[in-house]
Formats: structure tokens, sequence, C-alpha cells
């Protein structure tokens, strides 16, 4: 019965193209898809159409229509349903996640100031076909839409969350003013990294912070055993009554950068730096400790505002130690969400000033919606098992 169908489809798209030339090469492209699409549905449905089967899965359920544009034209295509709506075709995924891009690519070109007609003449030499002004509306009203359903989606169990926050110059208020985007990540129980959200604030204050990490709550964030960030006050101050009983581990890296203010002669802080590496670098909190220790008391004559410091903070960086060995390197400092900061910088800077918040929300959510999916699609992060 495959074999049947297949040649007549093979027919049908013979005829349209005898027919049409390369005119019909939409139509017989269209023709192609639908075919696969039913062949990929019989597959998930281990059962051709109307047969009998002992490995039948499941039952078919007519078919929906949907355009898409393409560089050939848009092609009127037949998606093949399911009755329990667990299957959609591998070629509409990737059209979708396609038709993701370009809708991202053309409100970030509307963010970043582009002209419509700019806009236009980009999008008809990247996909052959032309783009209005109401597309451009309609692709950043339908892209905030969709951010917005992502930033409000449900969430669960994450084991390590770790939380750090960017400034982006924003007009606000007839005035230009540094706004805090605020970004948080997890790691979920099967290691894999998760964007969990993002806010644009007015400042990194103890409201914005707790306003922020309550919406991660109220979103179904829970099991959450261990928080990686730098040592602000007002992040602090949230997480103490956000998060009172989960453990926090200030990142190494900013306790690197932080000791450095402290250290007298320029001549002292590579040999500092190696110190503070070698103390955090040991097998274990009790080792840590002791160098700590040794290390304040080699300081503590020529550099004594340095030696106190350490003895002061440097401990609160040793949290990871009760953590699997596996996972010290990852946990200690909060490096996941700096090289992701460094990702929306290159992605931002291009806008400069952003003409309000919700642009700048839109522009940030778009970039980071990309990268969770990314993230989602790798290898695991961290194993634990």
């Amino acid at each position: 019965m495959t074999y049947q169908k297949n040649n007549n489809a093979l027919s049908e798209i013979t005829e349209v193209i005898f027919k049409d030339g390369m005119n019909g090469l939409d139509k017989a492209i269209a023709i192609l898809v639908n075919e696969t699409m039913q062949i990929e549905r019989s597959r998930h449905l281990h059962a051709e159409p109307y047969e009998r089967s002992q490995e039948r899965q499941d039952y078919a359920n007519g078919f929906k229509n949907k355009t898409f544009k393409t560089r050939i034209g848009e092609l009127d295509l037949k998606i093949p349903q399911v009755r329990s709506c667990g299957f959609y075709p591998s070629f509409l995924e990737k059209g979708l996640r396609s038709e993701r891009a370009l809708t991202t690519a053309i409100a970030e070109m509307y963010v970043n100031g582009v002209s419509t007609r700019k806009v236009q003449n980009i999008i008809e030499q990247m996909c052959g076909f032309d783009v209005t002004s109401s597309d451009v509306s309609r692709a950043s009203k339908l892209l905030d839409e969709e951010l917005d359903k992502w930033r409000r989606r449900p969430l669960g169990c994450y084991k390590y969350l770790f939380l750090d926050a960017r400034y982006e110059k924003i007009r606000y208020d007839n005035s230009v003013v540094d706004c805090a985007v605020l970004i948080a990540v997890g790691v979920n129980e099967q290691g894999k990294r998760e964007i969990l959200g993002v806010s644009v604030k007015l400042s990194e204050q103890e409201p914005n912070w707790r306003d922020f990490m309550q919406s991660l709550q109220a979103r179904g964030l829970h099991g959450v055993e261990l928080i990686t960030s730098d040592a602000h006050a007002g992040l602090k101050a949230a997480k103490k009554a956000v998060f009172p009983s989960v453990k926090w581990q200030r990142c190494q890296f900013h306790l690197q950068q932080n000791a450095q203010s402290y250290v007298p002669k320029k001549a002292l802080k590579e040999e500092v730096a190696f110190d503070i590496r070698s103390i955090f670098n040991a097998p274990s909190q009790t080792e840590a400790e002791r160098l700590l220790k040794l290390t304040a008391q080699k300081y503590e004559k020529e550099a004594p505002k340095l030696a106190n410091w350490m003895l002061d903070n440097l401990t609160e960086g040793f949290t990871f130690f009760n953590f699997p060995t596996g996972h010290w390197i990852k946990i200690r400092t909060s490096n996941v969400l700096e090289r992701l900061n460094k990702e929306v910088k290159r992605r931002t800077r291009v806008v400069s000033i952003f003409p309000n918040v919700a642009s700048c929300e839109r522009l940030v959510s778009a970039i980071l919606l990309e990268k969770s999916e990314e993230w989602q699609a790798s290898d695991v992060y961290l194993n634990f098992s």
C-alpha cells in the first residue's frame, strides 16, 4: 500500500512539473512534504491507514491545513493529526524553529531601529519573499506573546540555581538609566541547564530580587539545594527572605576579583591570586581552611587589610565542598551566567540605548530562549548518577 501511495505521489509531482514547469515547484514540494508527513505518521502509529495491527499505537485523526512561506513560494500543507496529540512531523518541527528564528530576526531588527523598508529588503534576500510593515508589527506581537508564555511557563525541581544581573541603558521617564536585567539559570535532576527566568528592573535592590525569586517559586520552582551568585547586598537579602534554608555559594571568580581591591602593591597581585586559587583548589574544606589561615598569616604584616578580608570573606566560597566532587568545578562560580551575559551583551550592544523597558525585555528574552533551547539539545551539564 505504501509503495502504491508513493507511486501516486510521484505521478502527481511529475504531472505538476510537466504542466507548470519551475513555476509549479512549490506545489510539487508541497505534495512531497505532505506525502512524507503521512509516512512519518504511519511509522509513529506502527500501522498503515485502515490497517489492523496488534502493534498499532494510536489512530489517525485527519489533517490540519497550514501555509508555510519558503524561498520557492508558499507551501499549502496538510498536517497529519492523531487522536492523542502526541505526534508532530519532524519537518514541521524544524520549520517551526526556522519560523521562530525568522520572527525573532524581524523583531530584533525592529527593536534595533532598522526601518521597515530595510527589513523588507533583508528578508527578501534571505528568504525570497517580501514583508510589509504589518508583518513586522505582527512578528513583534507574536514574539511578545511567545516570550511572555516562555517567561511564565511552569517550572519544576532544580538542584542548583545560579543568579546574576547585567545592566542595559534604557530610556525611562525622559532620561537614560542603567536598568538591571536579572537572570536565573537552573540545573534540573537530569543534569541539564535551563534558563528559568529573566526580568528587567530599575535596580538590584532587595525588593526587585525578592519579587524575581518569588515569581520563580510561584511558577513551581522547588528542590533547590544550592544557590550560586555574587555577594550583592540586595540579592543576599532577597535570598535570605525567599530561600532561607538553601545553602549559598559565593562565586569564587567574583571573590578573586574583589580581593585585588585589598592588595596594596601591584607586584603582589599575581601572588595573591595564586594563593587564593590554591585555597579554592584544595581537596577538602578542612584543607582549604588550613590554607586560608596560613595565607592570612602570610599577609598580616605586609597587607593587613587583605588578610582580614580573606578571613571574613573567603569562607563564603567554601559551600561547594558539601556537594558531589564531580560538581565542584561548575557550581563554585557563576561562570555559566558570565558566559551567557557575554552573549547577551554581544547582541544588545548594537542597540546602545533601548527605547523602553519592554523592548529590552523582548530582545534579551529572545536571546535567552534561543540559548536555553540550545542547552536542552546538548549533553548533560552535570551528572547526577
